[in-house]
């Protein structure tokens, strides 16, 4: 990509380290692109103690462990970094939520030397095949195995924290949790969960990883001060056609556009997006392929 012309500028933290009236002033098309990043927090007692973190926190430095960097470095340009480290070694750990990020948490706690891995889901605990709920061609909400889970840990279904238990010196010691039963409602609204009477207790735990998803893209900084729109979500507002925000030269692409999303969507729409940029800046028809074109191709 250098090759091609494109110039990378590490370190650079629009709205912080680097200008806002400068881009729009030097440069024809501005492209954002920053995905959605401010983490579902859990606000129940006891978030405040040290040893309940997000799961980013967490996954972040390690990476930076693995690349031979200082987990603490940039500090002062990362907003969402922890100022201290965060290991899971020796401690019982318990990550909750149960996605991707959330088997991530696992496989590096094991790593780490946890003394214990457990992983809490809302929802029921999925079959191991299709149901007749789950025709072909939809997606089959089917149980998933990662190699994390292979490597180790205890994964609880149907399961809500209602309190961090503190080690009264501000330290993380346990959680309260409850067993959950899903119900549908005869109303036609979606199922709903209720507690089961009696289900509660609590767990040893000193780390606490919430990865539960995201809500929409920081707006602090820099789309505060740009003055993009942002949408009833809080994500970044833009045509559907153009990908254009109330901005003329301000684009948006991917997850800090449609929230939350998958990594092939994100491709999709940074295709679509360069190809009304291109549109834009030569005033005319794109050249680029289009998604468009390639499902009339394929009719």
């Amino acid at each position: 990509m250098e090759e091609e012309g494109i110039v990378f500028r590490c370190n650079a933290n629009v709205g912080v380290n680097v200008r806002i009236n400068d881009l729009l002033r030097e440069y024809h098309a501005i492209v954002l692109a920053g995905g959605s990043t401010v983490p579902r927090d859990l606000k129940i007692p006891g978030r405040e103690l040290n040893g309940v973190y997000y799961a980013m926190q967490f996954l972040k430095q390690q990476n930076k462990r693995n690349a031979g960097k200082d987990p603490l470095a940039n500090a002062a340009i990362e907003s969402n970094i922890y100022k201290e480290d965060i290991l899971a070694s020796g401690r019982n750990v318990v990550v909750i939520g149960g996605g991707d990020t959330g088997s991530d948490c696992v496989g590096t706690s094991n790593r780490h030397g946890a003394v214990s891995v457990t992983q809490f889901e809302l929802l029921p605990k999925p079959p191991a095949s299709r149901t007749a709920y789950m025709p072909w061609p939809t997606y089959p909400m089917t149980l998933k195995v990662s190699s994390s889970h292979e490597e180790g840990a205890l994964r609880q279904w149907a399961v809500a924290t209602k309190e961090f238990i503190g080690d009264g010196k501000g330290n993380l010691k346990g959680l309260k949790i409850v067993e959950l039963e899903w119900k549908s409602m005869e109303d036609g609204r979606p199922a709903q969960f209720v507690e089961i009477p009696g289900s509660e207790k609590e767990l040893p735990c000193e780390l606490a990883l919430l990865a539960m998803g995201f809500l929409h893209p920081q707006q602090e900084g820099l789309l505060n001060e740009l003055g993009v729109a942002l949408d009833e979500r809080g994500n970044v507002k833009a045509s559907e056609q153009t990908y254009q925000t109330n901005i003329h030269k301000v684009f948006t692409a991917g997850d800090v556009r449609r929230g939350q999303s998958l990594v092939v969507w994100a491709i999709s729409e940074g295709r679509e997006c360069a190809r009304n940029v291109d549109a834009f800046l030569t005033a005319g028809p794109s050249v680029l392929e289009g998604k468009d074109q390639n499902i009339a191709l394929a009719i």
